[in-house]
Order: C-alpha cells, then sequence, then structure tokens
C-alpha cells in the first residue's frame, strides 16, 4: 500500500500555512514570464530547443569519446582531472587536497553538485570551511537551509528574514534595505576570495575539444574564485560536457532567457588550463563527478532528463512549485527536473512522495529549453514507484477492479447516480444538474467540499441518452466518432448533447461506440500501466470497428490519451500497435476540428450572442495539443466578446485524483488562483473545453461566486445556434 511520508506531508502542511511564500513565488512567477516572453521576442524558441536537444542528444550518443577527448585536452593544458564514480570519491578528492596544501578556507561559487554531494558539511568534518560567496547561497548557508530554487536559492526568503540573518552575522543591526544587505554582503565576502587557499566553482561547460570549462554567472564571484586562490578546482557533473564552443555558446542564448529572462547574463567565463596568479603557476583540478549520470544515461525511458541545462524554469511556471515551494517539491534538485534527478542520484525511495506532487499540467514541458517531456518521465517513475509500494487501496480496487470492467464500471456509476441523492442540492441555476454542497462526515467536508461544490453523476449517462437523440442527416459531408470521456459521459453528459447539435448543424454525423470505455489517464497517471493498457485495447477496439473518418473529443485529456499514450503503451504489442496509431492519427479535438476541418467560425458566423465571457485554457488543450486560437475563434464567431484572464493557461488545480486523493491542499490553493483571475475580470461566464476542468472550477467559483456560470465551449456554441433560430 502507498503511504505517503509524515515528514513530506507536513512539509506541505507548513508551506501552505506560510502565504507569504506563495505569494512572493507568484509574483517572481508572473514577472518572469512576461520577461521571458521579452527575451525572446524576435526568435524561433521551438527552432533554439529542437537544436539545442539535438546537441544533447549527440554528447549522450558519443559521451564516451567526448569525455576522452576533454581530459585529452585539459591535462595537455595543464590541469588535473579525476574522475568520480560517486560524490563521496568527489568530496574525499578535494579533502586529500586541502590536506596536502593545509587549506583551512576554500572559497566557493554557486555548484548544484556540490549541494547534491554535501560538500561543504563533508569538508567542515575535516577542520576545512568551505565559504559560499553566491549571494543567494551565502545566505542559506547562514539559515542552515537548502537552495530552494537551482538559479535563486534563497528565492524563498524575504528581505526582513535576511536583514536578521546579516546581523546576526555582523554583530550590528542591519535594515532590511537591499542596498545596505547587498553592500553588507559584498564587503563581508570580498574577502574570502583573498583568504581562500582554494576556490571551487562548477562548470556550465566541459568543451571536449578545448578541454576548458565555460560558467554563465551574472555575480562575478566564480571569476574571483577561479583566479585569486591559488588552486583552482572545478566540481562538476559528466552531462555538462559539449563538443565545442560553438555548441556551447548556442546553449547560452538559451540559458539566461530560459532562468531569468535576461538576453545575457553579467559575465559569461571561459578558462583553459591554469591561470597565472602573480606570476605563479596556479593549479587547477577538475573532478568530473559521475554520481548516477551513467545509469540514468543508460535509462531510455528517463535519459533525456540529462539534457537539462539547469535553468530553472521548470519550476518558475510550475504551479505547485508556487504553491508550497522548492523545499517540499524536491530534494537537492526542485521542480519537474528535481523528481527525476532525485530518483536517480537519491533512489526511488527519496522520489517516491514528490513524483506524485507533480500535477502533470505539462507547463514544464512548454518552456524547457532542451525539449524534454518532463511529465512523460514522471509518468514513467511512478509507475515504478507504484510497482515498489504499491498505489493505495482505493486506486487499486477502483482501476484494477472496476474501470477494467467495463460493464460493471457503468453499472456501478448508475448505481452512485441513485445512491448520491440524500447530498445532492439543487444548483443556483434552474435546469442546470444537481451539486454536492457538503458531504455529511467532517474530515471529507474539510476535503473535499469545504471550499468548492462537488458535481453530482448525471441521472442518465450520455451512452444512455445517445440512441435516443435524432440525427437527421442525408448526406453528412463527414461521419465522425466521439471518444466521450468519463466528465462529460457522467457528469456532463449535456455537453456531449450539444456537440451532436453543432456537428449536426454543420452536416456532420456523429456515431457514439458503445465499446469504448475511460481513456486510462487516471490509472496511468497513478502509475497503473496494466488498467491503463486494457482500457487502451477496449476503446482502440471500439473504434476501430466504427470506420469513422474522425474521432472527437471534448476532453483534451483523453485527446492526449488516444494520439500519444495509446501509441506508446501499444507500440510494444504488435495485434495493437497498428490500430492505435491509425486511430491516433485521426482524433482531434472538437474545437480544432470545427474550426480547422470544417471552418466554422465562419459558417456560425451569422449567430449574435451579444455577451462576454473569459477564457480558460485547459492544460492538456493547449500544451498537449496546440489548441488555443480555434476556441476564442469560434466564441468570437458567434458575437461573444472573449475577455482574456490573467495567466489564462495557469492550471485550475484538477489533476483527476491529485484534487480528491493525494493533494486536495495543495490542488485547493492553485484553484484559488484561477478563480481570482476568473472574477478579476468582470464577466459572469467562463469558458473552458475540458470536463475536468469543468468540475473544478464549475466547484469553486460555485462557493466562492455564485453568479458566474462556467460552461464548455461547445454549449455556448450551441446555444448560439438556438439562439439564430429564434
Amino acid at each position: 500500500m502507498m503511504k505517503t511520508n509524515t515528514n513530506y506531508k507536513e512539509s506541505v502542511e507548513q508551506a501552505i500555512a506560510n502565504p507569504k511564500l506563495s505569494k512572493a513565488l507568484h509574483l517572481f512567477g508572473d514577472a518572469y514570464l512576461i520577461a521571458r516572453e521579452n527575451a525572446y521576442r524576435g526568435l524561433d524558441f521551438e527552432q533554439m530547443r529542437t537544436e539545442l536537444s539535438d546537441i544533447k542528444e549527440e554528447v549522450r550518443l558519443n559521451r564516451k569519446e567526448l569525455l576522452a577527448e576533454f581530459i585529452k585536452n585539459a591535462e595537455a593544458a595543464g590541469s588535473k582531472v579525476f574522475l568520480a564514480k560517486n560524490t563521496k570519491e568527489a568530496n574525499d578528492y578535494v579533502i586529500k587536497l586541502a590536506k596536502s596544501k593545509d587549506a583551512k578556507l576554500i572559497a566557493k561559487s554557486k555548484s548544484m553538485v556540490s549541494e547534491e554531494a554535501h560538500f561543504n558539511k563533508a569538508v567542515q568534518a575535516h577542520g576545512i570551511r568551505a565559504a559560499e560567496t553566491d549571494l543567494g547561497e551565502w545566505i542559506i548557508q547562514l539559515a542552515g537551509q537548502r537552495p530552494s530554487h537551482m538559479v535563486m536559492p534563497a528565492i524563498h526568503m524575504f528581505k526582513e528574514e535576511v536583514a536578521e540573518l546579516f546581523s546576526k552575522e555582523a554583530g550590528k543591526t542591519l535594515t532590511p534595505e537591499i542596498k545596505t544587505l547587498v553592500d553588507h554582503a559584498r564587503t563581508r565576502l570580498r574577502q574570502e576570495y583573498f583568504d581562500a587557499d582554494i576556490g571551487l566553482t562548477g562548470a556550465n561547460f566541459l568543451v571536449a575539444n578545448t578541454g576548458g570549462i565555460g560558467l554563465v554567472t551574472n555575480e562575478g564571484n566564480a571569476r574571483l574564485c577561479a583566479t585569486l586562490p591559488k588552486v583552482h578546482v572545478v566540481f562538476a557533473s559528466i552531462h555538462k560536457l559539449v563538443r565545442n564552443i560553438e555548441d556551447a555558446i548556442k546553449i547560452t542564448r538559451l540559458l539566461p532567457r530560459n532562468a531569468t529572462g535576461q538576453l545575457l547574463t553579467s559575465y559569461v567565463t571561459w578558462i583553459k588550463g591554469c591561470v597565472p596568479c602573480d606570476g605563479e603557476q596556479k593549479e587547477q583540478h577538475i573532478v568530473l563527478i559521475d554520481g548516477g549520470r551513467e545509469a540514468l544515461y543508460e535509462s531510455k525511458a528517463c535519459r533525456d532528463a540529462l539534457k537539462c541545462i539547469q535553468c530553472g524554469a521548470c519550476a518558475n511556471v510550475c504551479p505547485v512549485y508556487q504553491t508550497v515551494g522548492g523545499h517540499v517539491f524536491g530534494s537537492i534538485y526542485i521542480s519537474a527536473i528535481g523528481v527525476i534527478l532525485t530518483a536517480f542520484y537519491e533512489g526511488l525511495d527519496k522520489a517516491k512522495d514528490i513524483t506524485r506532487a507533480c500535477i502533470g499540467c505539462r507547463s514544464c514541458v512548454a518552456v524547457c529549453p532542451s525539449k524534454i517531456d518532463l511529465e512523460e518521465i514522471i509518468l514513467h517513475l511512478r509507475n515504478e514507484v507504484t510497482k515498489e509500494y504499491g498505489m493505495g487501496v482505493i486506486k487499486n480496487v477502483a482501476f484494477k477492479a472496476v474501470m477494467k470492467n467495463r460493464g460493471l464500471f457503468h453499472s456501478m456509476v448508475r448505481a452512485a447516480s441513485k445512491l448520491q441523492r440524500p447530498v445532492t442540492h439543487k444548483n443556483r441555476k434552474e435546469g442546470e444538474p444537481r451539486i454536492i454542497r457538503h458531504l455529511p462526515l467532517h474530515f471529507l467536508d474539510r476535503d473535499f467540499t469545504e471550499w468548492r461544490d462537488l458535481p453530482s453523476i448525471a441521472p442518465k449517462s450520455f451512452r444512455d441518452q445517445f440512441d435516443t437523440i435524432p440525427q437527421t442527416l442525408f448526406n453528412p459531408d463527414y461521419k465522425v466518432g466521439f471518444f466521450v470521456g468519463c466528465g462529460a459521459d457522467f457528469v456532463y453528459p449535456e455537453v456531449g448533447v450539444s456537440l451532436i447539435k453543432v456537428l449536426n448543424s454543420l452536416n456532420v454525423e456523429v456515431v457514439f461506440p458503445k465499446g469504448q470505455n475511460c481513456c486510462g489517464i487516471p490509472a496511468l497517471y497513478s502509475g497503473d500501466t496494466e488498467t491503463g493498457l486494457d482500457l487502451a485495447k477496449q476503446s482502440v477496439e471500439a473504434f476501430t470497428e466504427a470506420e469513422v473518418d474522425y474521432v472527437l473529443s471534448i476532453c483534451p485529456t483523453c485527446t492526449m490519451a488516444v494520439k500519444r499514450d495509446f501509441v506508446d503503451r501499444l507500440a510494444d504489442h504488435p495485434q495493437w500497435a497498428a490500430k492505435a496509431r491509425e486511430l491516433s492519427a485521426k482524433t482531434m479535438d472538437a474545437s480544432a476540428f470545427l474550426e480547422n476541418v470544417l471552418g466554422a467560425s465562419q459558417k456560425l458566423a451569422s449567430t449574435t450572442t451579444d455577451q462576454s465571457v473569459t477564457y480558460h485554457d485547459s492544460c492538456h488543450l493547449k500544451r498537449g495539443s496546440n489548441v488555443y486560437k480555434e476556441p476564442r475563434a469560434l466564441l468570437k464567431s458567434t458575437g461573444i466578446t472573449v475577455k482574456e484572464m490573467k495567466n489564462s493557461d495557469r492550471c485550475c488545480g484538477f489533476g483527476g485524483t491529485y484534487s480528491f486523493l493525494s493533494h486536495p491542499q495543495i490542488s485547493k490553493q492553485i484553484t484559488a488562483d484561477k478563480v481570482s483571475a476568473i472574477e478579476a475580470t468582470g464577466v459572469k461566464t467562463v469558458a473552458m473545453d475540458c470536463p475536468g476542468c469543468m468540475i473544478m472550477l464549475k466547484g469553486a467559483v460555485g462557493k466562492a461566486n455564485e453568479s458566474i456560470r462556467c460552461v464548455h465551449t461547445i454549449e455556448l456554441l450551441a446555444e448560439a445556434i438556438d439562439n439564430n433560430k429564434k
């Protein structure tokens, strides 16, 4: 049975109880999005990151040769190179070196791999002081903490906290003014470079064809650490290899833009061999650390993680990180990339809780400069966690015992629609489905309905209604299959009814294969690949027999499941692989089909609704299917004015079982952000294209502001068609 680590759960609760932390991370996240957009203006980000991904893939394929080339060239330039199998060997090498020099002080610039090695603690045990000279690193060193971000390690701290730390260190009271604090740090740290016996830096690049290193920094402290002490230690991981300076320069075009929204960092430094110091020859020792990276390179499912250039952007845009911070969502490395690296560098046990902290919104995937499908790798790790630790009794029964059996699943849903009646209430508007405002048990009330209404199961599912819906088309232009998804089938069947109305009005016939089942994403996202495979086979078979021109879905998660997951999961099953690929090729989101195939915005232009709505971009629709212009075009064609909300594509917090079983407290905070953004527009209708988002936002908005309506885009189109007939 999968259990949540008590310390992890307590960390989540403590982070949520600190609203200042979340506010600060949100303010940074909002500013970052604007700065990043400006930094990439006029550039083709997709082309640039495709090129970076290819560069990193070349390194992976030729890493042994490139490593040998780097070592040969570095030693030819006078450097001493040591290959460490793990971080302990790396620490031991530096400790032995320090003792041979009778060194008592090591001045350090920021190095994430040294955090991974717990370097400071290791050398301290031998009477050697490691002085952090990066401002953020020095702050957290004084605080006795670890970094909460790869680029901005002290981003979680406020100037008042820093002033308190600095005052204690200085022995006098310092005011919490930025200039005062920076001036103190500059004065205090400057002497460390002159007093240090050894300077230690990391490396952004290990340039194979020169044997030199590259450093990308903003404070200049890396240059001082590398040049002033007579011994320079480069503490770097083997995956920082690049073929040549040209490749490294290409990465520098992406790294600062993606990390902080800068066009270029303040300092880009290239060092080859020993740098002369006061006329004396210096020593340079390059410690190259494996520490699990070779194993990660060999992992077919996870190896792309080593394409990471440590820009930290996956944290900058992550709604979970913005809610709880890096001390919860990660170990040494944080956010999405941190989940993966923690599993490989520290073990699956250390990562089992944070694999489930990811809500699957794909924000990280959209901004990753190395084109890493971080969500897909995390899903793989969840499967490994489930194999090792289980996924819990509730999910085990729901997926393996119920969902696999389509007849049992649908019978239980029908029974639940009757059993729910004692706890359901009429919704705020006449004719809308009934809702569950409160659950009878206090602990359920607190977790589930304190901050949101829950939708009741529809009295009659879409599949039970389909045969009674008239379609009087004599010579349709297309025949499409409808992949309904659980949300629209059992909770919002009216969306499916509206889709038929809209498609019929455009001379398209709708077919509903009754053999289809859940898309399997809830099981896959919980690490149950076996159930996901079985469900995929059921739906592939159903739609293969249907023989339709296209397959449409009104749920973007289902669309992604059919287009991506069915193909990936069934690739090694010869009797299913071709069918899955064929189904994938003709599956589309309904809005994309309406606009891109039918040109519906032109055909619906005669309808008039004269209303204003705001639009919420569902995660898997925009970032999974690249569909976001189409719904807006369709809405505007009917006379609707679309008033954009702030961060329209930020996750609503649903995540399926994420918001009910694994992390309802995090989900609550993410949803509150979205509700605030909706309310700030001043409109009374919010449109979206995902039943899951409807479940979340109808419930949360219903509790927060009953005057706002949450509705699927397809429903608004159907209403416009009805209005046009009047």
